[in-house]
């Protein structure tokens, strides 16, 4: 068939990738704002540290475990409809997220967030090759890097202002309820513009394959975010042990239904290519790294330090323009190929390194201005390795597998997010109590001399120190936020004793127990985040050596169908 006797590009082709590209804007922001706004929200429902962990983990696993049904849902019922009621569901389930009421409710709807979600992203790439002429394909697709650029600087600005601007009095609720008028414009838009298609694809959905990739990822993610805060009981190893059988049934499943001649969820053959499985590896780590490290160190910036959301919004700045400095410098040299993701994970660890230098030189003074090098650097490797990934990982794949293929990979980068929150994070806070008690206690010598200037005595300055100790040590392991530790109890009644045996000698004691408290507190809080570093230096370390597994180049562009699905996808 020549040109002229193609069937005519779709009219509206322009407005509908605006629509969809709308779609993903509400996707990426609310994988980013969530961060910035969780040491608020905890303060205002209460919850505990997990509370912190599950907004992230809950929203990233729902989604990686939608994204692998959500395409084929757009194929059997078609992508039109599936967008539609994915922009719905996802604008419904944020105003459950700005109306709840505790940290279940707001949990829950966040999972909901993700489940839509899923529904919703994966129809833009099959519509946009439904609209578009060949040789404007290409075009269509590279609208998506400077939107989702502009959301990844300006998303956690956003966030923070949106929470410290406490519009009509809704406080954090807002970084929710701002998708209220995107969604409905992306549905009102969508019933307008989008293609319509009648979907009635052949394949079938594997709901009994689906349903035991969902138990076996919830199996993992929940005992590794609760572990710490149940005190590790044994039940919680068993459904660590259980995960990893719940996937082995999976993978019997998936082969079981194939030989049969169904449709597999995943195409089990996808597993023999070294290739495609070193890069599901290799992507997990990796995102679980990045994504882990977004989130404690924005509690490290707001909870340690005291930070405004905003200014820990706007401190991130250099680590999103990072990211768009590394994609820029990646084209210009892809024709390494692996070497690239190599270069990019060297350049991220040397971010992450220089995070902890500044933190171990600067301590509790710390500004924005000098932790700004080193973000830049850690973002320039993410991007440098970002570039490439995609294309690398299914450069062995073949054409009739590029659709399982890029599901089974987005949803594995998603599945590492959600593990990344859950990992970090429990380390983060494992570590927290022991880092704060051991602070204290490296001020003991200096409290005790301005108590005894005065005027207090001896066996009490001693009873203070300790309580001072054990309250830091208590409140910062603490797994019911609301609650007072008796630790802290004692501390208080401690001070009233003190004070109340010299009146005039309670100002400097409160002042001197006080400035104790808080230097201890944030030079914790600086402990454990260096000690969360070295352990996102040590993922890096894994990626690393894994990348050696991976192709050295990837296709030529012609030889890549997948490509630009994956590129799409990754930006989610």
């Amino acid at each position: 068939m020549s040109d002229t006797d193609a069937a005519p590009a779709y009219r509206w082709r322009w407005a509908a990738l605006m629509v969809i590209l709308t779609g993903e804007v509400m996707d990426m922001l609310d994988t980013l704002v969530t961060a910035i706004a969780a040491p608020t929200i905890r303060a205002d429902l209460g919850g505990s540290a997990g509370t912190v962990q599950w907004l992230t983990a809950g929203y990233t696993l729902a989604m990686a475990v939608g994204l692998i049904t959500g395409g084929r849902l757009g194929d059997l019922y078609g992508r039109r409809r599936m967008f539609l009621v994915g922009a719905a569901g996802f604008t419904a389930a944020s105003l459950l997220c700005g109306l709840a009421q505790s940290p279940g409710m707001l949990v829950g709807a966040r999972v909901a967030q993700g489940l839509f979600g899923a529904l919703m992203l994966p129809q833009g790439l099959g519509m946009i090759k439904q609209m578009f002429p060949p040789q404007q394909v290409g075009t269509a697709f590279a609208a998506f890097g400077p939107v989702m650029g502009a959301s990844s600087v300006g998303g956690p600005v956003l966030a923070g202002w949106l929470t410290g601007a406490d519009l009509f009095g809704t406080g954090w609720r807002m970084i929710f309820l701002i998708n209220l008028p995107l969604g409905l414009a992306a549905v009102l838009a969508g019933l307008r513009f989008l293609p319509r298609d009648g979907g009635g694809g052949t394949a079938r959905l594997d709901l009994p394959g689906a349903a035991l990739a969902a138990l076996g990822a919830g199996l993992l993610v929940y005992p590794l975010v609760q572990g710490r805060e149940l005190d590790w009981p044994a039940w919680i190893f068993a459904l660590l042990a259980l995960s990893v059988a719940v996937f082995g049934v999976f993978s019997w499943y998936e082969t079981r239904v194939q030989r049969a001649g169904g449709d597999p969820l995943v195409v089990p053959g996808l597993f023999r290519k070294r290739g495609f499985t070193a890069g599901l590896l290799v992507g997990m780590v990796f995102f679980g790294a990045m994504t882990g490290l977004a989130l404690v160190f924005t509690l490290y910036l707001q909870m340690g330090l005291g930070y405004s959301p905003l200014k820990a919004g706007l401190s991130q700045v250099p680590w999103s323009l990072g990211i768009l400095a590394g994609f820029g410098a990646a084209q210009a040299v892809q024709r390494f190929g692996r070497a690239v993701i190599h270069a990019g994970i060297a350049v991220m660890a040397a971010g992450v390194a220089g995070i902890a230098l500044i933190l171990h030189i600067a301590g509790i003074g710390v500004g924005p201005w000098q932790l700004a090098p080193a973000l830049l650097v850690c973002g320039t490797g993410m991007g440098l390795l970002m570039a490439p990934f995609f294309d690398i990982v299914v450069s062995g794949v073949e054409p009739h597998e590029t659709g399982s293929a890029g599901g089974t990979l987005t949803a594995v980068q998603q599945f590492g997010s959600a593990l990344g929150a859950a990992v970090l994070g429990t380390v983060f806070f494992g570590l927290l109590g022991g880092q704060v008690a051991a602070e204290a206690e490296h001020a003991a010598a200096a409290l005790r001399d301005r108590l005894a200037a005065a005027g207090v005595a001896a066996p009490q300055r001693d009873r203070v120190v300790a309580d001072l100790r054990a309250c830091g040590r208590d409140r910062a392991s603490a797994k019911d936020g609301d609650q007072v530790p008796a630790s802290c109890v004692r501390l208080g009644r401690e001070l009233a004793a003190a004070a109340a045996a010299d009146p005039a000698a309670a100002p400097a004691i409160r002042q001197a127990v006080g400035t104790a408290a808080e230097r201890s507190a944030k030079e914790g809080f600086g402990g454990a985040m260096t000690g969360t570093l070295w352990v996102v230096i040590g993922m890096l370390g894994l990626t690393f050596l894994l990348a050696f597994l991976l192709p050295r180049h990837a296709r030529p562009d012609g030889d890549a169908p997948g490509a630009a699905a994956l590129a799409v996808a990754a930006t989610a």
